[in-house]
């Protein structure tokens, strides 16, 4: 591995250890209240998958070290982010929705890709090959998943439930990832990341443009408030010298 890839791998794991770690002041407001509102599970699944898959990608090719840790450190706190999830749950039905998305996706999709590619595949190429192709195809889910957010914020013109900075950092991340996969010649990690990239720019721009109707609406909301009070308050003055008198 040269010095520039190596460099950019370091700022990679960087990046990504960023992504990991961007959703606490989600997972603390979801501890403090007690219930995951409706914040959903979803892509915090499909990331835990994503990372499995990676860090057995990494583990697999030579000179993967690089992918292997970072996504070894992201499996860590994607199975906490989830542990939360599932003792938070707004109710019944959701939790058992994460539980079997868990069971499905995160444990039962990776233990056939893992005996499949493990007993059923011969030589190291092919085996690279394939749990590459998986792994491309998973990441560009992952990096959409934030999207399905896209909807509910168009909707109620509020960017309450996309968090900024898991899109900020997902486009950071796909960028230098995608820079790392052009040095390497590694397309299975090259297309998923360019792809993340492109998608959390759209997320950004969204985010900017429906960033400022949630303090309008909350502006709208102190003004009817605060017209109420006024209106109360002048009515009771009107008594309190009504009975003056």
């Amino acid at each position: 591995m040269n010095s520039t890839l190596f460099i950019i791998g370091v700022i990679g794991n960087i990046i990504s250890v960023l992504v990991f770690i961007s959703p606490i002041p989600t997972f603390w407001r979801i501890v403090r209240s007690r219930s995951t509102e409706d914040f959903e599970a979803a892509p915090y699944v499909l990331t835990l998958l994503n990372t499995l898959l990676w860090l057995y990608y990494g583990l697999t090719k030579p000179d993967g070290l690089l992918i292997a840790t970072v996504n070894g450190f992201g499996a860590v706190m994607e199975t906490i982010y989830l542990v939360l999830f599932l003792v938070y749950a707004a109710d019944k039905g959701k939790r058992v929705k994460t539980a079997k998305l868990v069971a499905v996706l995160d444990i039962g999709f990776f233990g056939v890709v893992f005996a499949a590619t493990t007993f059923a595949i011969g030589g190291l190429d092919i085996k690279i090959m394939v749990i590459g192709l998986i792994c491309a195809c998973l990441s560009v889910f992952m990096y959409g998943s934030p999207l399905a957010a896209v909807r509910r914020v168009i909707t109620s013109r509020s960017v309450e439930y996309m968090p900024f900075f898991l899109s900020f950092f997902l486009f950071l991340n796909g960028g230098v990832w995608a820079t790392y996969a052009i040095l390497d010649k590694d397309v299975f990690l090259g297309v998923p990341n360019g792809t993340g990239c492109f998608l959390g720019a759209i997320q950004l721009v969204i985010y900017a443009v429906y960033m400022n109707s949630r303090v309008a609406s909350h502006s709208h909301g102190s003004d009817e408030a605060a017209s109420l009070l006024s209106s109360e308050a002048s009515k009771h003055g009107q008594h309190d010298a009504s009975t003056r008198v």
